[in-house]
């Protein structure tokens, strides 16, 4: 590998790896996508280079490997300096946004995955409603961020949150579809609602963005895998 280059490794449906991607696109970096496969045998360049995780993405540049999407989208904020800035400029605004997506990622993910996945109809109710509890959360902060007409948490470019909110919004669409719920709605979530509208309408997604069909034929694929796997059995109410 040459010094300079950048490379990505990572899986086309992974919403950890499209927060990536929006970074590096919205910097304008050239790199090289580096495909793997979810629904197979953890390949071995994943094994070596994340030994503690043993998952995707992995950022490589200038001879480091870097891990963690949250991480790797700070990193390529701090590497590259570049506008658009990612993360505010305040500290206080900065010290916020990380809050938000580390409460996302630590509360909603899990139930996103427990929604899409569990077997038991109880388990995946009660995922459902923790789903609906923590946008409403997201809501209020929203609420506040999006104010004085902001169509972005960034403003008028994507910043921290909407890269790394966003990317789970097509998950979310497929949970409702698959179990006929609406957790992104008017009288719940109006400012979500709104914001959602403004992050799909932006070029750098709909340049890097699967198709939503393409997404749902994979979830279904998906399903079983998750349910198979033993570090995942007992989150998702599975004890056969």
């Amino acid at each position: 590998m040459e010094k300079s280059e950048v490379k990505l490794l990572g899986a086309w449906p992974s919403p950890f790896m499209l927060r990536v991607r929006i970074a590096l696109h919205l910097k304008s970096i050239n790199y090289e996508f580096i495909e793997v496969d979810l629904l197979g045998p953890k390949s071995e360049l994943v094994l070596k280079s994340n030994p503690i995780y043993k998952k995707i993405p992995v950022l490589f540049h200038d001879g480091n490997t870097i891990l963690e999407s949250q991480i790797i989208v700070q990193y390529i904020d701090e590497v590259w300096p570049n506008a658009p800035s990612i993360l505010p400029s305040d500290a206080a605004q900065r010290a916020d946004s990380r809050f938000w997506v580390a409460y996302f990622d630590d509360k909603l993910v899990p139930a996103l995955i427990i929604a899409l996945a569990a077997k038991s109809k109880d388990t995946k109710n009660a995922a459902i409603a923790e789903l609906e509890q923590g946008l409403v959360h997201l809501e209020e902060a929203a609420s506040t961020k999006l104010s004085k007409g902001k169509a972005l948490f960034g403003g008028e470019n994507l910043g921290y949150m909407d890269i790394a909110l966003g990317p789970f919004l097509v998950w979310i669409g497929i949970i409702e579809k698959l179990n006929g719920v609406k957790l992104l709605n008017e009288t719940n979530t109006p400012s979500l609602l709104r914001w959602a509208d403004s992050f799909f309408s932006h070029a750098v997604v709909k340049t890097i963005f699967p198709e939503v069909e393409k997404l749902i034929e994979f979830a279904m694929k998906l399903i079983p895998v998750l349910r198979a796997r033993p570090e995942l059995r007992l989150l998702l109410g599975i004890s056969d």
